[in-house]
């Protein structure tokens, strides 16, 4: 693997680090600012709205600006969005420097895909963007822990400066690593949205929303489910998490070679056996060891999904796949939400703390019953190209060309 997917994981650890450092620090950010830990909570919302307004916004502004160039002033402004955050002076600014901060995510991890894509034979993409997501993956072991200790010990300002500083090095690292990838003649902006109409990204990014949603609808509550159902003290949750990070990892460092070998059949795997695993943890959840381990398996299986789905969009869409790519991330940020909101729904039905686990449950075969949509509308596709390219020219090829046989090339299309 090429030194630049080094400088890629670099962004994406200080991605992960900024989105979830701040889930950490409420409690000293609403000190800070004066507002309550509630209303603090909102700029979680805040970072998530950037993301999915960025996403294909900044892309389609960069549409004909070459990808390393697009990169580095990407970079730039996340710098500048965590930069501003560390200085707001009140709660208004913090909540727009969140908003700017969260703006280039999805547009760096969009066209971060395209480019470690590129940087190695076909048959090795998906390990090459794997690659990339495991800086997102360490982050949740050493960044977000890290960047929530120094918050607490030296004032939330510091985490803020300390992801600044990492993008700092990141954009070094792009700018001395990462070749130089002009943009093809199939560049700019109606390029970009005519791949966003192909029907195969749109139930792809329906299946992040729905299928990632049954994650995040037991992420956002577990240090909450693991309080009160399991017994782990509010100082352990760290380390906890951290434990979750471990099994992104995993996962991710699995799904770049499954993917490349079988993609579909990956996600499908991913997104039945994430399922079992949150089913699992709603009996696991009341006692340590095996709610531990749980958490660990859901983390890997989270990863396990991440990678497919993005390539399966770079896939379908085909030579303009940047805006693709980026738009996942809004995906992943919008099943952030409605996750949330309906784990949030159960409790407050009185269904228990462990409720959103069964929420994620479904959501997650919601998700599979749509990649299992796509993928019948992948094969039909297929089919119908091969059956249409049997058909006798009438004009070149006569009668004799009726005879031609159509069943060795209808096999060529199993995959």
């Amino acid at each position: 693997m090429p030194l630049a997917l080094l400088a890629l994981a670099v962004v994406a650890f200080g991605i992960g680090t900024t989105e979830f450092v701040t889930m950490g620090l409420l409690p000293q950010i609403a000190d800070g600012v004066g507002v309550s830990v509630p209303h603090a909570g909102n700029l979680v919302s805040a970072y998530a709205l950037g993301v999915v307004v960025g996403a294909p916004l900044l892309t389609g502004i960069g549409a004909r600006i070459p990808h390393k160039r697009l990169l580095l002033l990407l970079s730039a402004l996340f710098i500048v969005g965590n930069t501003a955050s560390a200085l707001a002076p009140n709660f208004g600014l913090l909540f727009a420097a969140r908003v700017l901060a969260g703006l280039p995510h999805g547009a760096l991890f969009g066209v971060g895909a395209v480019v470690a894509s590129r940087l190695v034979a076909p048959e090795r993409a998906a390990r090459a963007v794997s690659t990339m997501f495991l800086g997102l993956a360490v982050a949740n072991i050493v960044g977000v822990p890290a960047g929530t200790a120094l918050g607490q010990q030296f004032g939330w300002r510091y985490a803020y400066v300390a992801v600044a500083v990492i993008g700092l090095l990141a954009f070094a690292a792009l700018a001395f690593l990462v070749p130089h990838q002009p943009r093809g003649q199939h560049s700019g902006i109606r390029h970009e949205l005519r791949a966003m109409g192909n029907k195969q990204v749109a139930i792809g990014l329906l299946t992040a929303v729905v299928g990632f949603g049954g994650f995040f609808a037991v992420y956002s509550y577990l240090v909450p489910m693991l309080t009160h159902l399991t017994g782990i003290s509010d100082s352990s949750t760290t380390l906890v998490l951290a434990l979750f990070g471990v099994g992104m990892t995993l996962g991710t460092l699995v799904a770049g070679p499954l993917t490349d070998r079988a993609l579909r059949p990956t996600l499908y795997a991913g997104l039945v056996l994430l399922a079992a695993a949150l089913i699992a943890f709603y009996f696991a959840v009341h006692s340590t060891v095996p709610a531990l381990v749980t958490i660990t398996v859901v983390g890997a299986l989270s990863a396990l999904i991440t990678t497919p789905v993005q390539m399966l969009l770079m896939a379908k869409a085909d030579k303009a796949p940047t805006m693709a790519a980026a738009s996942n991330h809004s995906a992943f940020n919008l099943a952030n939400a409605g996750g949330a909101w309906l784990g949030g729904l159960v409790i407050s039905a009185g269904w228990g703390w462990a409720s959103p686990t069964l929420v994620g449950a479904a959501l997650a075969l919601a998700g599979l019953g749509l990649a299992f949509t796509g993928g019948l509308m992948d094969r039909t596709s297929r089919r119908s190209e091969v059956v249409a390219s049997s058909v006798p020219d009438r004009a070149h090829a006569g009668g004799e060309a009726a005879a031609a046989p159509a069943p060795a090339q209808e096999g060529s299309t199993a995959p």
